[in-house]
């Protein structure tokens, strides 16, 4: 099924575990260890497998941003 079919829809295009990790440039088990951890992003399980909304991805990424202060804390670093 191909995405605009899907926003025509009204669904939300999802990743697999395997698309998450490759976006992020990490390992797959990173995922598994951080949702394990609790500071993973919110998933669906659909049968065994988990699949992440790409909302729900952008607002955990934006949870993790460090705060301004701390970078304008290093010294004037840019």
């Amino acid at each position: 099924m191909d995405t605009e079919r899907l926003f025509g829809l009204g669904l939300e295009p999802v990743l697999t575990t395997s698309e998450l990790a490759e976006y992020l440039g990490v390992q797959v088990q990173a995922i598994y260890d951080l949702r394990t951890d609790g500071r993973g992003p919110s998933g669906i399980r659909v049968g065994r497998e988990i699949r992440y909304r790409v909302s729900d991805v952008r607002r955990w990424l934006d949870g993790l941003h460090e705060p301004e202060s701390s970078l304008s804390s290093r010294g004037g670093e840019h």
